[in-house]
């Protein structure tokens, strides 16, 4: 496993939190670790975490308010739960406030090893720091807010057309969920909200890029997963549906 990546333990046994960490480290994980609710969401908001494990039961704290909390403000940072509660509605809650996975105590240090390399193998790539972007027809300038071709014209963009174009170049590559961007730039919760305004943004964008809606090559629509930024020239997805 790559030494880069960082796992953040949040665990107020301290025999635990220690066996956790030492294993961490002797597989080649960074960690950083706490037993405090806010100092928890601090680093996840601050730190450089590729993931974290969270204990349910803090010192005055609830770790499901805390994955809550980060969940609502658009973080997808991987969480697996650490618990002893077992019961199967007690896996199911966390899972669905945003969980990618659950590991009940006591547990051993393989299982442990292997849920967390499977939870990095399929979460996204950590968003890369934006302040323009290049492609075949210009830059995006996000401080700006507009777009600027290379025969000069520019096309402004709304503040949130340019959240959202922000959003999708950060995770250029990758397809996202109507879901995710909900929560990633309208900071709504998904459920019960119509997702009709992300295609509607989905659709200005692309007209004010140029990019052809019944074929389009720089903002894709990927059937059954969402919406991908595509830098031209790399390959498209299998799954690529036009609309």
């Amino acid at each position: 496993m790559r030494s880069e990546k960082t796992i953040l333990v949040v665990e107020d046994d301290h025999g635990i939190r220690r066996a956790v960490v030492d294993a961490l480290l002797l597989t080649g994980y960074s960690v950083l670790e706490t037993a405090n609710a806010t100092e928890a969401k601090q680093l996840a908001k601050n730190g450089d975490i590729d993931l974290m494990l969270l204990d349910l039961v803090l010192p005055g704290a609830d770790g499901r308010n805390i994955l809550r909390q980060l969940r609502r403000e658009g973080m997808t940072l991987p969480v697996i739960i650490l618990t002893a509660c077992g019961f199967e509605s007690d896996r199911i809650e966390g899972l669905r406030e945003g969980a990618d996975d659950y590991i009940v105590k006591p547990f051993s240090v393989r299982e442990l090893l292997a849920r967390i390399e499977a939870v990095l193998r399929r979460s996204p790539q950590r968003p890369m720091s934006v302040s323009s972007f290049s492609f075949s027809e210009g830059t995006i300038d996000f401080e700006r807010r507009e777009i600027v071709f290379r025969t000069g014209i520019r096309e402004e963009l709304s503040e949130k057309e340019a959240e959202l174009l922000l959003y999708l170049v950060r995770h250029c590559g990758r397809a996202l969920s109507r879901d995710e961007l909900l929560q990633g730039v309208w900071k709504l919760s998904p459920t019960g909200v119509p997702t009709r305004t992300i295609d509607m943004h989905i659709a200005r964008l692309r007209d004010k890029l140029g990019d052809d809606p019944t074929s389009p090559s720089i903002i894709l629509t990927v059937r059954g997963r969402g919406y991908m930024f595509q830098s031209l020239g790399s390959p498209a997805p299998s799954e690529e549906a036009s609309g």
